[in-house]
């Protein structure tokens, strides 16, 4: 359907589509989709009527973001049928989407920061004078009206980046209504945002429904799901689980559904036995540490010869309690040990002649893809081959025992680090720390993105870096992989410890209900 053609959903109010027997703003009726061979949804039925705010919900991969990439135009090759105002639609981007009054706001703001507020709310569509240059007095008074409808007292001047997050989502979403938009997506809305600004983007989403909006919450915090939503669909594998009234629903009722289990029917991988042991020592300990963002109030003890588990969803502190304890952030309070003496980090330099290794999330952040295998594997630990001269033959001849050992598929150590796949190069990444063992290992997501295969073969270095007595910190969001490598568990949600587990059985239910 062109973009002229598509149903016009301005105007709109809650009494004119809400009750009587009126269509939803948006249905998806048996929509399925495959990226290659692999089903990603299967026969998926949804809708969303006006004044509605419909929580979507599910584990990583369960189809909710493929559905709303859907309606919102981004994937456009998809089977079955999907109708606005009961008029189908099939859109062939998302400039489409956007002409039928579809906005979504992701979890990564699409802001530009070195621009005012009120340039941002008109981003692309600035109002012009006669002279066909920028009408600025009106397009701030315009903005600062928009911003003061939302109840946001904001001075449209200001530059965007000098906003905390939660303004800088409340100005993005303003965009997106000043788009036209009647139907909204917001993504992991509430992930980084604190109590307060939680609060007032509840609000702001209050009135926006009540003026005829549809609007699709998707989060992994279950708690804000159900205070906000009208209406909870649960995805899992791919497939739509369940829609009920929010009203109707426990958070456990939504974690049976997410699962497909009760917590006591659990495959392998979704449940542990943990082996904390509190006579081994701690290495490393951090008390009430924190940043004044994300990372608000977080203790915790890593033992030597012992994997240490944090568990929770995006927003939830963990990259910033990895950077803290690396000295890449800076900690506005809080107070960390190293074998019982004080640790000040200024710098990952500083860290690491302490003998705390960092693997971080994003493994392009720490490997050179245009440099060979050995050198990637050496570059943290060249002073152990080179005093005066350079020894790239015993770079080469550690990295050909590394390959070996870890069962890297790379030719040689010569071949170039990007010609890898992404789990041999996380190998690669861990390979480094193996040549002169590091006392503390922090590693975030270390199996995220990974074959089976490959899972299976950095779970193997991981257990072995500790049981050869290194204090090893895993972060992640996926429960299978913190359940499968950890002794203890400690659960972060946004900024705080809410669960610690250290010996018995620990199901993925308990870290879900935790997080």
């Amino acid at each position: 359907m062109a973009a002229e053609e598509l149903p016009d959903l301005t105007g709109m109010s809650v009494d004119s589509q809400s009750g009587g027997g009126m269509p939803p703003l948006l249905q998806m009726k048996n929509v399925s989709k495959h990226f290659g061979g692999v089903a990603a949804l299967t026969d998926v039925d949804f809708s969303l009527r006006a004044g509605e705010i419909h929580g979507l919900v599910g584990e990583n991969g369960a189809g909710k973001s493929t559905t709303m990439k859907i309606i919102a135009g981004v994937h456009t090759d998809y089977e079955g049928e999907m109708r606005i105002q009961d008029k189908p639609v099939r859109f062939r981007s998302a400039r489409d989407a956007l002409a039928a009054g579809i906005g979504m706001v992701h979890q990564e703001l699409s802001i530009v920061s070195e621009l005012t507020v009120a340039e941002n709310v008109f981003l692309g569509s600035q109002p012009l004078n006669s002279l066909g240059l920028v009408d600025w007095p009106h397009m701030n008074a315009q903005a600062r009206k928009l911003l003061t409808d939302f109840g946001l007292d904001i001075d449209p001047t200001r530059r965007m980046g000098s906003l905390p997050v939660g303004l800088q989502q409340l100005v993005e979403l303003a965009r997106v209504l000043f788009s036209g938009a009647r139907i909204i997506i917001l993504d992991e809305p509430t992930s980084a945002l604190s109590p307060p600004e939680v609060a007032r983007l509840f609000a702001v989403l209050r009135r926006i429904r009540a003026d005829g909006c549809g609007i699709v919450f998707i989060s992994h915090f279950l708690d804000d799901v159900l205070e906000i939503s009208d209406a909870v669909t649960i995805f899992r594998n791919g497939r739509k689980v369940i829609t009920e009234k929010a009203a109707a629903l426990t958070k456990d009722d939504v974690i049976a559904h997410m699962i497909g289990r009760g917590s006591k029917d659990m495959h392998m991988g979704e449940s542990a036995v943990l082996s904390g042991d509190s006579a081994k020592p701690v290495v490393l300990s951090a008390r009430h540490v924190g940043d004044g963002k994300l990372l608000q109030d977080v203790s915790i003890d890593l033992r030597g010869g012992e994997i240490t588990g944090v568990y929770g969803f995006m927003g939830c502190g963990q990259i910033e309690l990895a950077r803290a304890l690396f000295g890449k952030g800076h900690m506005k309070h809080g107070a960390v040990t190293l074998d019982g003496k004080p640790l000040k980090l200024r710098s990952t330099a500083s860290a690491r002649a302490r003998g705390i290794a960092f693997v971080p999330e994003n493994r392009s952040m720490m490997l050179f893809r245009t440099e060979p295998v050995f050198k990637n594997m050496t570059i943290a630990i060249l002073e152990t081959f080179h005093r005066l001269l350079l020894r790239p033959d015993r770079e080469r001849h550690t990295a050909s025992a590394h390959i070996a050992d870890l069962q890297i598929k790379a030719r040689g150590p010569d071949m170039a680090l990007g010609a890898l796949s992404g789990g041999n190069q996380q190998k690669v990444a861990l390979a480094k720390w193996l040549t002169r063992l590091p006392r503390v290992l922090i590693l975030s997501e270390p199996t995220r993105g990974m074959d089976v295969g490959a899972k299976e073969d950095v779970i193997r270095i991981v257990k072995s870096l500790r049981d050869r007595g290194v204090a090893v910190l895993v972060l992640s969001t996926e429960p299978e992989t913190i359940l499968t490598l950890a002794d203890r568990v400690t659960v972060l949600r946004k900024g705080f410890v809410t669960k610690q587990f250290d010996h018995g059985t620990v199901y993925k239910a308990d870290l879900l209900a935790a997080a």
